[in-house]
């Protein structure tokens, strides 16, 4: 006759996956701070050099002239500030929220990139700044060229971008920022103020907050 035991037989515990799911999410939270912040650190220092350079005639001379990327757009150095505190703004939602904050993240990195790439061939900036040196309007500026800098800006534009899509596709994995200290608006219990029984003033605010005076605390 066979028996069988009714003491469960325990089984090998699943190992839990948490773990590398935890790893992955520390790696991206690292990627996508380093991209975001290195992207808008080079653009806001690439837009401020000298993106193109050339000639306005002036009394049968020459007069070099320069333009940097403040000059010719503004666009890039301003989305790479939104980008910033876009990434900053990651951490302090959840949800939805979160998943707001980092769209708007990965499109100033793309507007900022376009914006920079589409300011690599423009001229008028400098032909402005030809029709102030030679008090004509219609001057233009002659030996045009251009430096690399827009694109290096660019290229932060498309860090800023990366960081973005990082945020999209991992940010629900981030920590948020803890609510340790917010106030929840539950009301603190007011301390009773302390009556001294010797000064009568004292006694007769205590009767009017409705309280014993008498009762010691």
């Amino acid at each position: 006759m066979e028996y069988v035991s009714a003491v469960p037989v325990p089984q090998p515990r699943a190992r839990a996956a948490s773990a590398p799911d935890s790893a992955g999410s520390r790696r991206s939270l690292a990627a996508g701070l380093l991209l975001g912040a290195a992207g808008a650190t080079v653009v806001l220092l690439a837009s401020g050099q000298t993106w193109a350079e050339g000639e306005a005639a002036v009394g049968g001379g020459a007069v070099p002239l320069g333009a940097d990327g403040q000059d010719v757009t503004g666009l890039p150095a301003a989305l790479a500030v939104v980008g910033l505190a876009a990434l900053v703004a990651v951490f302090a939602v959840r949800g939805t929220g979160r998943l707001l904050v980092a769209g708007l993240l990965a499109l100033s990195g793309l507007g900022a990139g376009l914006s920079a790439y589409a300011g690599a061939s423009d001229s008028a900036a400098l032909d402005e700044r030809a029709a102030q040196t030679t008090g004509n309007t219609s001057a233009t500026v002659e030996a045009l060229s251009h430096t690399a800098w827009p694109y290096v800006t660019a290229a932060g534009g498309l860090l800023i971008l990366l960081a973005g899509l990082l945020a999209l596709r991992y940010g629900s994995r981030w920590p948020a920022m803890s609510g340790r200290y917010e106030r929840d608006g539950t009301p603190r219990p007011r301390k009773a103020a302390r009556t001294d029984p010797d000064r009568p003033e004292d006694l007769w605010k205590a009767l009017d907050r409705g309280e014993d005076p008498t009762r010691e605390a």
